[in-house]
């Protein structure tokens, strides 16, 4: 039996948004666990669904885990230096004192960009490494949007990684950290490690392993997991976090360095030789709901409008108003767009009461410029409390708390309103304020690949609109100041060459 420290420390950085990511946002029960530490990673972790969930599954029982700290800040804008480091500060503090340790397992995400690194989830295992010594191994999981640096490959001895975007397999993935764990203990760290950096971007729209080419090239990365192949990632990318290494990555972890380069070489020229084939048409908001409206005058199941671009989970602030704007302008019935984010909205819905009519400057309140609140009467159709349990595929049996929530009605359009940000992929969330997704007309999602998994299966017909918000689409918008030269912007698209100007973010 040995002796293996957890711990798990997630965030999506999206470095080209305002806000910033602090401690209390770490600490906060929203879509996913608060700050938990000790036995309470175990309570909380144990039977839902993250990397950390699937290993305690398969590696509990079997060997002595001591948990340290698992936090997720989701997505959104630059981890704060005073929540990195007191994150980081507890996490090694904790493991140095649980000292002695045989391995070390953690729960990450692998695009975390904070104000003082570019690669934080790598600076996260320099800090560890430094403190149990170059002999221990240390086995990771990582989301299949990570943007993978030379350090982790370097620090670490076996990875994970999501093969399913809409990710409905994280359990499965830190099910697959144990069994690359258990093989170290079994037969000693590997002495081979590669990283190839595929030479284009692919936006987030385009990476959905439901279709090819992601579908085919996931398929290939399991397949090369065998004999002394002990791990083979595919990580798609996070193209909003400004770094040197993002976008694409292969790695590969094996027992000889030959194997580690073969097998990696071959991942990546699949990759390459696809590049044309990972676009996939977008609309814009008009031509879009436009649509959604004429295919549901006839459709008998919903059509669903993909608010790409006001994404939460890509770092979105869930509350740019271009598709109920347009929803309502353009005579839309029966349509339901969430989940939107207004606190203040969802106060005033509360203390108004259900039945009631009241005005609101709706959302808008956190950009990017030109977005404005939607100025109108609603009536305060349901009133929730926001606990919820989650009981899709992608998210399922997690305990959800989004504060107070309300369905506001305008003409032929509801909006579901939430206290907290969430991305819209699961049917609960609508459920918990009396809208059932499956009998709209129209269900439109702030989302960009997620809400799939729970809702194209019940959908005639699936558009993704471009209206304006913090996750753009087209990495050739970004002002990337630290992102490699020459690396295409997009499938196809030009080489990155830093623009006049450009600056890296403050620190």
């Amino acid at each position: 039996m040995a002796r293996i420290a957890v711990g798990g420390f997630h965030h999506e950085t999206n470095s080209f948004m305002p806000t910033k990511t602090d401690f209390a946002y770490f600490q906060s029960h929203r879509d996913r666990p608060p700050l938990v530490r000790g036995a309470d990673v175990v309570k909380w972790l144990t039977n839902t669904s993250f990397g950390l969930s699937g290993f305690l599954e398969k590696m509990s029982g079997k060997h002595d885990i001591v948990p340290l700290l698992w936090t997720s800040g989701g997505a959104g804008g630059t981890v704060t230096r005073d929540a990195f480091e007191r994150i980081s500060a507890e996490l090694v503090g904790t493991l140095s004192v649980s000292m002695p340790v045989d391995a070390i397992y953690l729960d990450l995400h692998g695009a975390m960009v904070t104000e003082d690194f570019e690669d934080g989830e790598g600076e996260v295992l320099r800090r560890i490494r430094a403190a149990v010594g170059p002999d221990i191994p240390i086995v990771i999981s990582l989301d299949y949007h990570a943007n993978v640096t030379p350090q982790i490959v370097d620090l670490t001895d076996g990875m994970a990684a999501y093969y399913t975007y809409p990710h409905v397999d994280r359990e499965q993935t830190g099910q697959r950290a144990a069994k690359i764990l258990s093989t170290i203990l079994e037969r000693g760290r590997p002495a081979g490690r590669a990283l190839r950096k595929i030479p284009f971007l692919i936006p987030l729209n385009f990476q959905s392993t439901l279709i090819e080419p992601s579908k085919g090239i996931v398929e290939s990365s399991a397949k090369a997991e065998t004999g002394d192949i002990l791990s083979a990632a595919y990580l798609a990318g996070f193209p909003p976090a400004d770094l040197r290494d993002c976008g694409p990555s292969v790695i590969v972890h094996a027992y000889t360095q030959d194997q580690a380069d073969a097998a990696a070489d071959r991942l990546a020229d699949q990759i390459t030789a696809a590049e044309a084939n990972f676009i996939q048409p977008l609309f814009g908001v008009d031509e879009g709901i436009s649509k959604a409206i004429e295919i549901a005058r006839t459709a008998t199941r919903p059509v669903v409008v993909a608010d790409t671009q006001d994404n939460p989970g890509c770092g979105g602030t869930a509350d740019t108003t271009g598709v109920l704007e347009a929803l309502v302008r353009l005579g839309a019935t029966d349509a339901v767009l969430g989940i939107f984010w207004d606190p203040d909205a969802a106060a005033r819905a509360h203390q108004a009461g259900e039945g009631k009519t009241i005005r609101l400057a709706l959302g808008g309140k956190h950009g990017p410029a030109g977005v404005k609140p939607y100025e109108a009467d609603f009536v305060v159709s349901r009133l929730g409390s926001g606990q919820i349990v989650s009981s899709g595929v992608a998210i399922g049996r997690r305990k959800i708390d989004l504060g107070p929530m309300a369905t506001l009605t305008i003409g032929g359009v509801s909006v579901v309103v939430s206290s907290k940000r969430m991305q819209a992929h699961d049917r609960e969330l609508f459920r918990h304020v009396g809208i059932e997704p499956a009998k709209q007309k129209i269900l439109a999602v702030k989302s960009a690949v997620h809400f799939r998994a729970e809702f194209e299966p019940m959908a005639e017909a699936v558009i993704v609109v471009l209206a304006p918000g913090g996750h753009i689409v087209d990495p050739g918008e970004y002002d990337y100041a630290r992102l490699r030269a020459g690396v295409r912007l997009g499938p196809l698209g030009p080489g990155f060459k830093p623009r006049a100007g450009a600056k890296a973010p403050a620190n």
